[in-house]
This record gives C-alpha cells, structure tokens and sequence, in this order.
C-alpha cells in the first residue's frame, strides 16, 4: 500500500491573533516539510483561534479571517512550501450571520477546514455536526455543512472533518466509508476535562471502524479564558490499532507514516451523489506533493497519558499560564493565608510563570495564628516568590471605630480589607489578582463577595476541596521524585482548613467535613441529581437538604465569581447556567 507521511501540527494559537496564528502555520509547516511530512495538519479554527464566541458576528472579523487564509496560502509558496499540502481550520462565511436581519436559510457563518496548495486555497470543508451542549454554543453561531469533502492526493482518498463530527455516529464518517476513503483527518479544538483522555481513544477506534479508514486525529494546545486543551493528538488504523499518540499539555509535531490503501480507478460513489447523513460528496484531486521520503519510516512514537493528579496539574498550570500571557499581565499577586488552597494556587503559579512573576501576601489580623503566618513565610521560602507582609488589623480597627459591627459582618469585613489591599496591590504595580476559593467553598457560597471573592482568576475554581489535598500531596511527592524542594509545607496539607476569621474558628463548624460534602456536591453540581437521588446514593438526608439549601441560595456569588481553568465536566460558569431568581427547591 502506499505510505503517507503525516505531520500533526500540536500548536497552541491566539483567538483573534490573525497574524500570530498564520505565522505559527508558517513556522510548524516548515518543521514538517522538514521532517519530510507529505500533508501537514493544523487543528480546528487555527488561524482565529478558538473558540472565538461573538466575534462570529463581527462581519469586519469573518472578513479578516477569510482575507487571512488567503495570504497564507500565498506566504507559504513564498516560504518555499506551497508543493506541501496544509490543512488548517479557519472561519468562513457564506451569508450573513443568522442573527442578523438579512439571514438566509442554510447560509452563514462556517466552522471551517481548508486544504492548502501551490498557493491557493484548493478545497474547504464546513463542519456538519455542531455541539451545543456544555460549554458549546455552536448552534448560536454556526450553520452546519452538508458536504464530504475527500480529496485525492498522492494516489490515496482523505476526507477532511472537523472535531464534533468525530464525537456522533453518522454523517460524515459512514459517509466517508461509502466514499472508499483510505485516510480521514479530523482537526479539533476539544477542551480538556479530567478522564477525557480515555473517552477519546475509544470514540476514534469506533469512527475508524464506522470510516472503515485511518483517521488522523489533531487536537490544539493551551489555554483560553476558562477551557484549556490538552493536544492528545493522535493516529488509530482502520482496525482499531493506536499508530502514535502525542503527550497532553504542550506543543508537539508529531510525524509517522501511514499505510493507506491506494485509491479506486473508478470512484465508488461520484462528485455531489449523496451519501450517509444527507451529505453530499465533492471530490478533488490535489497534484504534485512532495514524493514519499527515502531512508528510515517516520515513526511518532505513543506517549502514555499520565495520573489523573499529574494531567490535571498540568491542566492548571498552563490554563494560568496563557491566562497570564496572552492578556499580557506581567505578574500575578495573591494572599497567602497559610491554608492548603493559597499554598496550591501559589505552587501554580509558581510553575506557570516563575517565582519572580509571583507576589505572595500574607495578611495576618488578630486571629491569624502563629502557625499559619509562619506556613505562609515557608511556602514563600520553599517556592522563591516574592513574599511581603500586610497586617489588617488597624485598618480593620478604623472601620470598627467608625461602624457598628458584630458576627459575621466583622469576619466579612477582615476579607474584605484583605481584598481592598490585593486590589490595590494590583493598580499600583499591574499584578492580576489570583483569587483561592475551591469548587467545593464555591459551590455552597463559603466565601465573602468581594472580598476573599476578589480576583481576576481563579485557578482551582473547578477543583473540589478533596482534589485540592490530593493535588497539594502529588506535587510535593513529584518535586521529592526530582529532588526537589517540595513547595507545600506539609503543616498547610495537614492541618484542619480554617478562615480564621474569629478564634478557633474551624470549616467544620460551618459545613459538613469536606470527605462527605464533596460527594455530595459532585451528584448534584456534576451529575443533576435531585435531593432523592442523591439520598437513595446513601447520604444523609438532612445533611443533602443543607447542602442543596446552601448550593442553591448562593447562585449570586457565583454569577460574580472570577474566571478559572475549567478541569471537570461541569464546571461552573459555561457549563452550568441556572436563574439567580430562583425558587424552585428540591425539597419540593
């Protein structure tokens, strides 16, 4: 059979950076041609990057991208390129957008895939399935493609799909099959949630088997606003075989070469017959690509997935890191209590942008114990940030002077006076301001609004308090594996978690113990199950009916929260979306 070599394109782009995003085509192609790639493959809406949301309705953007795709085809002839054929996703446009006054029935915004060659954008493909569930809204902005597009190169049929196509039964790879396509591409912009890695294999294995055909699957890198993208790109034969695999988390070209059957003498099914899904077939025929390279095949090699402690570190880290990059905030600052949430999110960023972009505050009041001043002082210590001390107390004094305040009211107003301080930190010296709350303390409102609340992002906002320990004790035990100086001081993982804001004030007085909440939480956030559901699971039914009261009133601290790495399958913000004015209870 003849052999293809593939080059997958595993890069990290910019939304809305046009020029930046096709330069790092440019730069990637030649990485490939260079290892001698025969079609060369970027991931789903590469030159806009993605998602880009409501800039689909922006006509001067759809425009840019499309006058984009164009120059690039054009630069990367210039580059010495254009005899390699490039797939790249991009926005295209056919009629106006559907929001408009002037739509048109089956025309409008695409989700789409060009092939490039000699120059010219020789052939595009439109995504047909749009996803519109969690955090996709592709309904909203898209209209979906009813054609395949398979082209012929180098002897061999190659179908072109993009991301959800892969994700459903039907349409475009039972179409590929009736096609005889030896190789079908799928380019991908899937966000990463936990475990997500062992679903994708499987669903590729069963389009392979579905396609009849090698499929090519690339998936991007980096981080965007909440959703992060792991790569895990990777290339599974007809019968199931995983061919290579690329690691999760960073930018990589992985090349190998693939054993595709030669395509028919006669087309099996000809140009605009219909097929599976009520598509059509548009075949193309693309001449003069690179001839198959001599010496040694290419092969990519299979990067195994890593513990779920260790995918999700990095989840977080790089979910930071382009959060912190690509909005150009030069440094980042945050309270360090002592507690075992600041201490991760200091360790975090620590890795995703040096200690020397990293100020750490420790705002010690009155009820700020001995023990947890001096594990604030020694995580600074072990990590190299920047440490400074920011006493409250008489600033809180000031307020309690001029107002009359008791209760929670004054252990609101400590965090708020702490939020004040990290606020202006920020204005003076241009620092993001990294708020701590875990999903567990955000699930049930056991935070103070605008004040430890305060934040422009939030890294562990979609870790549940229990993963937080079990992060904290992965990345010490990691860092003692490499010899390292473990970040976490072992008192902030093992002491019992406090906001000490009054004395000997404990979670626990306040919430169940975070073994038994978080359980909870995770069936009625993750899993929407009702107060009998999750009572028939076996938890304690006047313990749900508190829970479930405290998730469900505190709706309006959330609305208000800060961004933060999304890292489950429901996270909230994109993924979960209830009325603030809300009556309805489970209680009935």
């Amino acid at each position: 059979m003849p052999t293809l070599r593939l080059a997958l394109c595993q890069v990290n782009p910019s939304v809305g950076d046009l020029t930046g995003n096709a330069d790092l085509v440019r730069a990637w192609s030649r990485r490939a041609a260079d290892a001698g790639a025969q079609l060369v493959l970027f991931p789903e809406m590469m030159l806009t990057g993605y998602p880009v949301e409501d800039l689909v309705f922006r006509r001067s953007f759809v425009a840019a991208s499309k006058a984009a795709l164009d120059r690039l085809a054009t630069d990367l002839a210039a580059d010495g390129l254009g005899e390699v054929p490039i797939v790249v996703g991009y926005l295209d446009a056919d009629g106006p957008p559907q929001v408009s006054g002037d739509a048109e029935p089956g025309r409008g915004a695409r989700n789409a895939a060009a092939l490039l060659h000699r120059g010219e954008v020789q052939v595009s493909y439109f995504k047909h399935h749009l996803p519109n569930y969690g955090v996709f809204d592709e309904d909203r902005y898209f209209v979906p493609g009813d054609t395949l597009t398979v082209v012929r190169l180098g002897g061999v049929d190659v179908a072109l799909t993009i991301c959800e196509d892969l994700w459903q039964a039907g349409g475009p790879f039972a179409a590929a099959r009736q096609a005889g396509v030896g190789l079908v591409v799928s380019i991908n912009g899937s966000p990463y949630e936990l475990n997500k890695d062992d679903l994708r294999l499987p669903v590729v294995r069963r389009r392979a088997a579905e396609a009849e055909a090698t499929i090519a699957y690339v998936n991007m890198v980096g981080g965007q606003d909440e959703l992060v993208f792991e790569g895990d790109s990777m290339i599974v034969a007809s019968d199931g075989t995983l061919l290579t695999r690329a690691p999760q988390f960073v930018e990589h070209l992985l090349v190998h070469d693939v054993e595709v059957p030669p395509a028919a003498d006669a087309d099996e099914v000809a140009d605009g017959v219909p097929v599976a899904g009520g598509l059509r077939l548009i075949r193309r025929t693309v001449e003069g690509i690179p001839p198959a390279p001599s010496g040694p095949a290419a092969v990519g090699g299979v990067i195994e997935p890593v513990a779920d402690e260790a995918e999700v570190w990095q989840a977080l880290v790089l979910g930071l890191r382009d959060y912190v990059n690509k909005n150009r905030f030069p440094s980042v600052v945050l309270g360090l209590s002592g507690g075992i949430d600041s201490a991760v999110v200091a360790a975090i960023a620590v890795d995703a942008i040096g200690p020397d972009r990293v100020v750490g505050v420790s705002l010690p009041s009155q009820h700020s114990s001995e023990h947890s001043r001096e594990d604030a002082a020694d995580l600074a210590k072990r990590t190299g940030l920047d440490y400074r001390i920011e006493p409250i107390q008489p600033m809180v004094d000031t307020f309690l002077a001029n107002l009359s305040l008791s209760g929670v009211a004054v252990e609101n107003l400590q965090a708020r006076v702490r939020g004040v301080i990290l606020m202006a930190l920020s204005n003076q010296e241009g620092h993001l301001v990294l708020t701590t709350g875990n999903k567990s303390e955000l699930a049930v409102g056991y935070s103070t609004l605008y004040g430890d609340s305060v934040g422009g992002f939030n890294p562990i906002k979609d870790v549940w308090k229990t993963l937080v320990w079990r992060l904290a004790k992965w990345r010490n035990a990691e860092a003692t594996r490499l010899g390292l100086t473990p970040p976490i001081p072992e008192n902030s993982i093992g002491k019992p978690p406090s906001a000490e804001l009054s004395p000997g004030q404990l979670d626990s007085d306040t919430l169940p113990d975070y073994d038994v909440l978080d359980p909870i939480l995770i069936g009625y956030v993750d899993g929407d199950l009702g107060r009998e559901g999750l009572v028939a699971s076996g938890h304690d039914a006047a313990i749900v009916d508190k829970v479930l009261r405290m998730v469900d009133t505190a709706e309006y601290k959330r609305r208000q929260s800060a961004p933060g790495t999304k890292i489950s399958m429901k996270a909230f913000g994109r993924d979960r979306r209830l009325p603030i004015t809300n009556r309805w209870r489970e209680d009935g």
